[in-house]
Parts: structure tokens; sequence; C-alpha cells
């Protein structure tokens, strides 16, 4: 399954829950969704709270496929090309210096 379509399965559960709905309780706003993103990435982090090695797999596993459904879905509902932005940040990285002290520049 590619961005398309997980995007488009995404959007049939969406739909499936009302959250297009107008008077729903989950609008699939930008704002909201960034800020769902946020949670659910500090929710990754909570498996390494005082911990090197990861307890839960399975838990894990379900909080990054949380990370990506709202990532998918604040890119379609901001028009955002999602595949292609990782394509060019690609491009971009493969141009950057990794391993030189950063400058004041580079930190802005």
């Amino acid at each position: 399954m590619d961005f398309r379509e997980l995007t488009e399965e995404m959007h049939r559960f969406v739909t499936a829950k009302g959250w297009y709905e107008k008077d729903t309780r989950r609008p699939q706003t930008p704002r909201n969704l960034a800020v769902s993103l946020s949670l659910e990435s500090a929710e990754v982090l909570e498996h390494f709270q005082w911990n090197e090695e990861l307890k839960d797999l399975k838990e894990f596993r379900g909080e990054l496929a949380d990370v990506a459904l709202y990532l998918l879905q604040l890119a379609s509902v901001t028009g955002v090309d999602l595949e292609q932005a990782i394509l060019e940040k690609l491009q971009t990285n493969y141009g950057r210096e990794w391993d030189q002290q950063s400058t004041k520049e580079e930190i802005r």
C-alpha cells in the first residue's frame, strides 16, 4: 500500500467515525491535527522514558501508527503531497553536511 492508498483508507475511517461532519467533537482542522500529532509523538517517547530498551513492541507499533495516521491526515487537509515533500527533503538532505560543527547560520 502506498501513501495515496493509506490516505484514502484513513479518509474512509474518518468519514465512518463522522469526524468530517459539521458539529463533530473531533474537527479535522490543521491545528487540531498538529496538536494530536504532537501528543501521539510524545506517546512514542513514553516507551523510552526511564528505559533504553523497548518493552512492549505491540503497543509501540500502535503509537507509531497513530503518528503516521495523524501525519497523513495533516498533510491531506493542508494539501501537502507528503510523498513528494519527503522526496524533496531527502534531496535537500543529501546536500547537507551532517558531521561538522554547527555554525550560527546553520542553526537559524
